[in-house]
């Protein structure tokens, strides 16, 4: 898959599924479930045990399915590691330039993490596909759009704080996708293994967001 490809993957339906799990062990079944809910695209972090086992593993079963990245990545080791398993992006909770250029190198995809808007000029300017605003529950959906109007160049993914209830304002501010963790994949219905909640849950917020695409104020 080009590097293009998996850009498109990831802007559609737009929705990135964050997986921070503290065992491996159900973390097929919740892949499974997401992609049922219509969520094609899924990162699971590094902080998850066996992480790299994880991506390998749902790599190869959902091959062609799902996209599969990597998240909470601080070094460009660990970012090299997650690719040759079968990372096709990786995301970052800073602004790490290292990190950005062997995405670069290795052609993949990355949303580098930043908060101020010098931050996020500097991971643009570094080569950063997609600027992920972290933690984007202290600023809300007014800071994205606000950071738009002097850097309209960025390609912005909100993260942290998307819900049901913030995901269609955080569209209608400019955010190109959004990064959704546990609003999404929360850490009792991984415990229960409640996957037919956890498609639904995928669904909505697949439904909002086209739905956001459809009404924005900015098309």
């Amino acid at each position: 898959m080009t590097k293009s490809e998996i850009i498109q993957r990831l802007l559609e339906p737009g929705v990135i599924a964050i997986i921070r799990a503290d065992s491996s062990g159900q973390l097929l079944a919740a892949a499974e479930a997401l992609y049922a809910g219509g969520v094609t695209a899924m990162e699971v972090t590094m902080t998850t045990p066996n992480a790299l086992q994880v991506i390998s593993d749902v790599t190869t079963r959902f091959a062609g399915k799902i996209l599969m990245g990597v998240g909470s990545v601080l070094d460009s080791e660990t970012a090299r590691a997650a690719m040759l398993a079968g990372a096709e992006f990786v995301v970052t909770p800073v602004t790490r330039p290292e990190v950005i250029r062997i995405c670069n190198r290795y052609g993949k995809p990355i949303a580098s993490g930043a908060f101020t808007a010098t931050e996020a000029l500097l991971a643009h300017e570094s080569g950063s596909d997609f600027v992920k605003i972290f933690p984007s529950d202290q600023v809300g959906p007014a800071y994205i759009k606000n950071l738009l109007a002097p850097l309209p160049m960025l390609q912005i993914i909100p993260t942290g704080g998307v819900t049901p209830d913030t995901a269609a304002a955080f569209i209608h501010a400019g955010s190109v996708a959004l990064g959704v963790g546990s609003s999404l994949v929360s850490k009792e219905i991984l415990k229960s293994g409640d996957w037919a909640r956890l498609t639904e849950l995928a669904a909505e917020f697949v439904q909002i967001t086209r739905g956001a695409r459809t009404f924005s104020p900015l098309h």
